[in-house]
């Protein structure tokens, strides 16, 4: 059998070290935007999952998982379920795990996988955290991940077309 009968398409970027400076650039002003934010508004903006979403965004923006809508949709989802799971279990790892797992179901139920997001649900649980200010922040913090994605696609020769989808 030819080697290509088996190759599924990726849609990947163009192998040129600019993109791979870009994406990385990009990434990098995102999240430290997050933080600047997060000192002037008094509340850490940058949780670990959304570096995972801005290395999605930027260094895969064609991916379905990348997109706006599972970005922002997928980060939203799993925080209340792991905000339904911490009023069930408490602050304990057994309910992050079953936070994850079950962030991960809703997700695909509701059309909007992104990986990264399930880790949201399980920093809500081990942390304790409160909805308020919680969830507004989240939504804030993954539409500027968005917007950055979309501006970043506007720019420059080696320009990469974000979103593919919205």
């Amino acid at each position: 059998m030819p080697e290509t009968a088996h190759r599924p398409h990726r849609p990947h970027l163009p192998h040129h070290p600019l993109n791979a400076l870009r994406a990385g650039a990009f990434s990098i002003g995102a999240l430290l935007l997050l933080v600047g934010l997060g000192v002037l508004l008094g509340a850490p903006l940058l949780i670990p999952p959304l570096a995972a979403s801005a290395a999605l965004v930027h260094g895969a923006p064609r991916l379905p998982i990348s997109q706006p809508r599972n970005v922002v949709g997928g980060h939203l989802v799993s925080a209340v379920v792991g905000f339904a799971t911490l009023a069930v279990t408490g602050r304990t790892m057994w309910g992050a795990a079953v936070a994850g797992g079950i962030a991960l179901i809703t997700m695909m139920i509701a059309r909007l996988p992104h990986s990264p997001a399930a880790a949201t649900s399980v920093i809500v649980v081990l942390q304790g955290a409160h909805l308020l200010p919680f969830l507004p922040l989240l939504a804030l913090a993954t539409a500027l991940l968005v917007l950055i994605g979309w501006l970043a696609g506007l720019l420059g020769p080696t320009a990469v077309r974000y979103p593919a989808a919205w």
